[in-house]
């Protein structure tokens, strides 16, 4: 059965991106400019579901990357990125799902369970250790891939990951600090940023890097703000706000 994607050969006009929801899953914020999208088909799939056919797979942020991990590996998950990735699709892993893109993960004080190591998923030449300092801090950079589409975001994570993989990294934050990693191949992309998507310079160009023709970002903040003014409107439209303010003497 063929596993061509949507949005490959030219550009597609829908993307079709595939979130596999773990069961510690965490910062489901990272993914509300493509909810928002007109251009993205977003589908989060849940446990023994298959990953279909796609343009492409997000590993999202994980509470607990270990356990998160051998879930992956039980539904089938690997085996189904490694296919995806066979027939050209990208792949995104964010924090957690960036850790789990590496050879191993560390974890030899137990800080997010049982003490002990576990294999990655090896996509990524790099390694992750788990850490007593959680990390927590906002950030702003720009995609590295040439374009220096700018990224705002923030990091929070206990991992210190590091790895040959990391000379070819996903971002470059301020200060000229280097953020993740790339594959030589172009096909995977690893940050530790949440609110990757949020800058529509960042949301546009990894969605033409993902497949999706002359796709352009959506503005979450303008989406906002407008949504408001509509439920302004709605409510002034609908409510006696005279009588409502009269107690407060307004």
């Amino acid at each position: 059965v063929s596993a061509q994607v949507a949005g490959q050969a030219g550009g597609s006009e829908v993307l079709r991106v595939i979130v596999p929801v773990l069961p510690r899953i965490s910062n489901h914020t990272d993914f509300d400019a493509l909810r928002a999208h007109p251009g993205v088909d977003l589908q989060f799939i849940g446990p023994g579901m298959p990953i279909p056919p796609a343009d492409l797979v997000i590993l999202p942020g994980s509470k607990s990357v270990r356990a998160d991990l051998a879930f992956l590996r039980a539904n089938g998950w690997d085996r189904a990125l490694r296919r995806h990735l066979r027939y050209g699709g990208k792949l995104i892993g964010i924090c957690g799902g960036m850790q789990m893109l590496g050879r191993s993960i560390h974890d030899p004080d137990g800080r997010e369970g049982p003490a002990g190591t576990s294999d990655g998923l090896a996509l990524l030449d790099f390694e992750t250790t788990l850490a007593p300092e959680k990390q927590l801090r906002r950030v702003a950079g720009r995609l590295a891939d040439g374009n220096d589409a700018t990224v705002r975001g923030y990091e929070i994570h206990l991992g210190v990951t590091e790895g040959p993989a990391l000379a070819r990294p996903a971002l470059w934050l301020e200060g000229d600090r280097p953020d993740g990693a790339r594959s030589d191949d172009g096909q995977v992309l690893a940050t530790y940023v949440h609110g990757l998507f949020d800058d529509p310079a960042a949301c546009g160009a990894l969605l033409r890097w993902a497949g999706l023709g002359q796709a352009e970002g959506v503005d979450l903040d303008a989406l906002r703000e407008a949504s408001l003014d509509r439920l302004a409107d709605s409510l002034a439209a609908n409510l006696d706000l005279g009588a409502l303010f009269a107690p407060l003497g307004r």
